[in-house]
C-alpha cells in the first residue's frame, strides 16, 4: 500500500470517533498507530511477526519487565536527554548530572539524620563508606535535604523484589545534618545482568546486545525549593562502566574509590580497611519555566 492509501485508512479509523475524547491522547495514539502502519508497510511485517510482537509485549507485562525493557531500549536515557536539553534552552545549567531511575525503587525506607547503615550484615563484600554534602549551585550546604539511596546485593538482587532479603536491606533515607552532610555505610556493590531467561534478554539477544550493568548506587536527592535529582554513581573499574546496557553512565558520576582505614572509619562504625567514596550532590533551584523533575510513575512502596 502507498502512503496515501494508508492515510485514507487511518482517517477512516479516526472518523469513527463518536465524541471528542481527550485531545492529547488522540494526538499521541494516532501518531503511534500511523508510524506503526508505516513501519509494517515499509518493512513488510508479516501477520505472524506482528502477533509474535504483541504476544511478546503481553508476556513482558506479565513478567514485570517493562521497566527493564524501557531502560534497555534507551527510553529512560532519551527522556533524561530531552530534559537536559529543555533545561539548557532555558539557561538552567550546572548541578549534579541526572541519570535513569530504573524500576527498583521502593518508597518508605527507614530515615535517619546524617548517617545510616544500609546493609543488614548478610551481604559479603568490601565495606564501603560513601559521604559528602548536598549543596546549592553556589556551594551553600542544604540542611535537612533528603538523600534516598538503594543498591543491589552481591547477587545483583534488590530487597523487596527479592523476598530472601530482609526488609529495606541496602535501602535507606538520610536527612543531611546541620552542615549539609550525609554518609552511609554499606558494601561495595557489584555489577549484574538482567534475568538471563527473561523477556528483556530475549529481545536483547535478537538485537545482538548484552544485558549487563556496571556496579552502581541509585539516589533521589531532594529539598524544598530545589529540583529533585534522580541519579546514580558508578563504581570505577567495572568492566561494563562505559558499556551499560541501560546507557546510564555519565561523566561526573564516576567518583574515585579510595582505600581507607583506621580513624577515618570510626565516625561510621567501621574498623579496619574499607573503600571510601567522597561525593557531593549539587541541586538546582526550582523553576516554573522548565518541566519538573518529579516523575509520576508506579513505584513499589511499603
Amino acid at each position: 500500500m502507498n502512503r496515501e492509501s494508508i492515510d485514507a485508512l487511518l482517517q477512516k479509523f479516526n472518523d469513527s470517533a463518536t465524541n471528542e475524547g481527550n485531545a492529547r491522547t488522540k494526538a499521541i495514539v494516532n501518531r503511534i498507530v500511523r508510524d506503526l502502519f508505516y513501519t509494517i508497510e515499509d518493512l513488510d511485517v508479516s501477520p505472524g511477526e506482528f502477533w509474535a510482537a504483541l504476544n511478546y509485549l503481553g508476556e513482558t507485562g506479565q513478567s514485570g519487565e517493562f521497566g527493564l525493557l524501557a531502560a534497555g531500549l534507551g527510553f529512560e536515557h532519551f527522556l533524561d536527554a530531552r530534559l537536559d536539553e529543555k533545561e539548557a534552552q532555558a539557561g538552567l545549567e550546572g548541578g549534579t548530572p541526572r541519570t535513569i531511575e530504573g524500576p527498583l525503587y521502593v518508597a518508605g525506607a527507614p530515615e535517619s539524620v546524617g548517617h545510616a547503615r544500609l546493609d543488614d550484615g548478610t551481604s559479603p563484600g568490601e565495606t564501603l563508606v560513601m559521604r559528602g554534602r548536598v549543596l546549592t549551585k553556589d556551594g551553600k550546604p542544604l540542611v535537612n535535604a533528603l538523600v534516598e539511596v538503594w543498591h543491589a546485593n552481591h547477587l545483583g538482587n534488590y530487597s523487596f523484589f527479592d523476598k530472601s532479603q530482609s526488609a529495606f536491606n541496602l535501602r535507606r533515607s538520610i536527612r543531611t545534618d546541620g552542615e549539609g552532610n550525609y554518609a552511609f555505610t554499606s558494601v561495595v556493590p557489584v555489577g549484574y545482568s538482567v534475568p538471563p531467561t527473561g523477556k528483556t534478554q530475549q529481545l536483547l539477544d535478537q538485537l545482538g546486545r548484552h544485558g549487563h550493568r556496571p556496579a552502581h548506587i541509585h539516589f533521589f536527592v531532594s529539598a524544598p525549593g530545589y529540583r529533585k535529582l534522580t541519579t546514580q554513581i558508578n563504581i570505577d573499574g567495572d568492566p561494563y562502566l562505559w558499556d551499560d546496557f541501560a546507557f546510564a553512565t555519565r561523566d561526573g558520576l564516576v567518583p574515585e574509590v579510595h582505600k581507607a582505614e583506621g580513624a577515618q572509619g570510626k565516625p561510621y562504625g567501621v574498623e579496619g580497611r574499607f573503600a571510601l567514596i567522597d561525593f557531593d550532590f549539587t541541586l538546582c533551584s526550582e523553576r516554573d519555566d522548565v518541566p519538573g523533575t518529579e516523575v509520576p510513575r508506579v513505584r513499589a512502596a511499603v
